[in-house]
């Protein structure tokens, strides 16, 4: 993991790097569990526009590598939405460091747990992360793990 790697809020101009996260790693990573059409869904719904209007409805956060924005997540609460890293980047701590701080907010806010959807692809990383099975979902996009991680308290 890069020393460099900062964790910071969603900020205005950023939409078009998220967007391009996004549907970098749909295509490149994703793309080996789901169909193409599936895939072009996927990336037709995270749009520029659509990404700035998840940004304005919940907290959403990027990981910055060296001025560059190389990860995101966001959040509701205790529920994570949209943890997608650049796929170059898999594997260097990125999606744990995004994970982490959304998790000690939501502790720090007095939630028990944290919940989470997960695609096929994602669902070991939540899983290595102390994430377990609930349940599983239909979604447009297919079936999606429902995970759930007990948080410590870390209220003052």
């Amino acid at each position: 993991m890069s020393p460099s790697l900062e964790i910071r809020s969603f900020r205005s101009g950023d939409g078009p790097a998220v967007s391009e996260i996004i549907t970098s790693c749909l295509r490149e990573v994703n793309s080996r569990d789901y169909p193409d059409e599936t895939i072009t869904l996927m990336c037709e719904h995270f749009t520029v526009e659509r990404i700035e209007q998840l940004a304005f409805e919940r907290q959403m956060f990027v990981a910055v590598e060296d001025g560059a924005v190389v990860g995101t997540v966001s959040r509701d609460g205790n529920k994570v939405f949209t943890m997608f890293v650049q796929p170059r980047t898999i594997g260097r701590g990125v999606g744990r460091r995004l994970m982490r701080h959304v998790e000690m907010l939501a502790s720090a806010e007095g939630h028990d747990f944290m919940e989470t959807g997960a695609s096929i692809t994602g669902h070991g990383f939540y899983q290595r992360l102390g994430y377990i099975d609930v349940r599983t979902s239909e979604t447009d996009f297919g079936l999606n793990y429902i995970l759930r991680k007990p948080l410590e308290d870390t209220r003052p």
